[in-house]
């Protein structure tokens, strides 16, 4: 429902932030922490956080595409002058950010609705490869930008995370104004636009990459587990393009052999994760398939995902508490969260057998639905003890260390869009509820063989 005016300056009253941020902040404004933020409620805190990660991709997206810029830096020094260089993956968490800012009034509904509709057209004019979007775009003339020599075409996971968010606006939308009716259906035509079926080059497996000049010479199947499921869930679940449910059983799930009987300071992981044996890897797997989909009780014939993610954040804690290295700052009510960022050395997929004293506070953040006590606590501690040191003008910054002393005022937006998304559905399940509520996302789920109380 369209918050009022008045609903909408007082929201933004309580979030610390100005009106003025739902169109352009000034340059020099200082994003600084209120000194009452600690004595906020947790409902508050974390509406206070999305709103003002959410400005990563409403005021700091590429302006030409309207969407989510890979980094921001707000030291203003980027490698290969990549400053409007976008990524779909992140325009994806990006986009499902846009209708919790809508539905929060974080902007008004027609404003959301003219940037959706930007970024649909946009999507529908850049190159595609069969279908697929790449990883990465020059926002400003929308050619592709190759992620590597042989990756220059289609990613399949990437756009995985883009057509997630494109039938969440379908959902969202469809049922409204023609305004809003059409860009339900311009969402809807790019996602089933995508030939998932191809990327199986006729095996059970599916493949990441494909290209016009390298063909499948990548040759990276996609199997589990790590941060892919959802691919498969949307290659199962296309009325166009679709895998058989062997493509499934026998790519992703192994044939069973994903199941684990392994355990982490006594907590089960339940699956093997493409790790080391008996590691886990970087927390953002129990995030990026799941803003959408919901894990609570999701179960196939071998894994409970519900079980999975929480047990991950969860062992990330035990680890956090243990804290065998004795860096600075650690503790489960404290700092907590290994996950792919920005590390003292480039960059990192950080978990607790690669710890380089550097916590990602999107790790902790985007874990609310799995461990909110913990996982408010952590912010508390950022507010409390190191303030504007790791908080921005996009929310906290990708990473720090307090034992190095290191606080880059940088961002990501495969970071950043998490911690909005999964907020939200902890706080009222947003998109949780539109993408599983999707008809495609029933049928497939029912026909890859899940169990899920979203089912009907």
């Amino acid at each position: 429902m369209k918050l009022q005016t008045l609903t909408i300056a007082l929201l933004l009253a309580a979030t610390g932030l100005s009106s003025c941020q739902n169109t352009q902040k000034g340059e020099n404004q200082k994003d600084s922490i209120s000194a009452d933020s600690v004595s906020l409620s947790n409902d508050s805190l974390m509406n206070k956080i999305q709103a003002q990660t959410f400005q990563y991709f409403w005021e700091g997206a590429e302006p030409n595409s309207g969407l989510a810029r890979e980094r921001i830096h707000i030291d203003g020094v980027y490698p290969e002058n990549d400053e409007n260089v976008v990524t779909i993956g992140g325009s994806g968490f990006g986009i499902m950010g846009l209708v919790v800012g809508m539905e929060r009034g974080y902007i008004s509904k027609k404003e959301g609705e003219d940037r959706l509709n930007h970024i649909m057209d946009f999507l529908g004019k850049i190159p595609r490869f069969k279908g697929a979007w790449s990883h990465w775009y020059h926002g400003d003339t929308g050619k592709v930008k190759a992620f590597s020599e042989k990756d220059n075409g289609g990613d399949l996971v990437e756009t995985a995370f883009l057509a997630q968010s494109l039938i969440v606006v379908r959902e969202y939308l469809k049922n409204g104004s023609e305004e809003q009716k059409s860009i339900a259906k311009k969402a809807d035509e790019l996602w089933k636009s995508v030939d998932w079926n191809h990327y199986t080059n006729g095996k059970n497996v599916l493949l990441w990459h494909w290209s016009p000049t390298h063909d499948f010479g990548m040759n990276h199947p996609i199997q589990g587990y790590d941060e892919c499921l959802v691919t498969y869930v949307l290659a199962g679940s296309s009325p166009t393009h679709p895998i058989d449910t062997a493509v499934y059983n026998q790519g992703w799930a192994r044939n069973g052999k994903i199941k684990s009987d392994l355990k982490k300071f006594n907590i089960p992981i339940g699956v093997k994760h493409n790790a080391k044996e008996g590691q886990v890897g970087p927390l953002f797997w129990a995030h990026y398939s799941f803003l959408g989909l919901n894990p609570t009780g999701l179960k196939d014939a071998y894994v409970d995902y519900g079980e999975v993610v929480v047990n991950h954040a969860k062992i990330n804690i035990a680890y956090a508490d243990e804290n065998p290295n004795k860096y600075k700052g650690y503790g489960s009510d404290k700092g907590w969260g290994w996950t792919a960022s920005y590390s003292i050395k480039g960059y990192d997929a950080h978990h607790p057998d690669n710890d380089k004293s550097v916590i990602s506070p999107t790790a902790a953040l985007s874990s609310t639905p799995y461990t909110p006590k913990e996982s408010m606590a952590f912010a508390r501690y950022l507010f409390n003890l190191l303030g504007d040191k790791v908080w921005g003008k996009y929310g906290f910054y990708d990473a720090y260390s307090e034992t190095e002393n290191w606080f880059p005022q940088r961002y990501l937006a495969i970071d950043q869009g998490p911690i909005v998304v999964m907020m939200e559905n902890y706080r009222s399940g947003l998109i949780w509820n539109l993408f599983m509520q999707a008809p495609e996302i029933q049928s497939g789920l029912k026909k890859l063989g899940f169990q899920s109380p979203n089912l009907k």
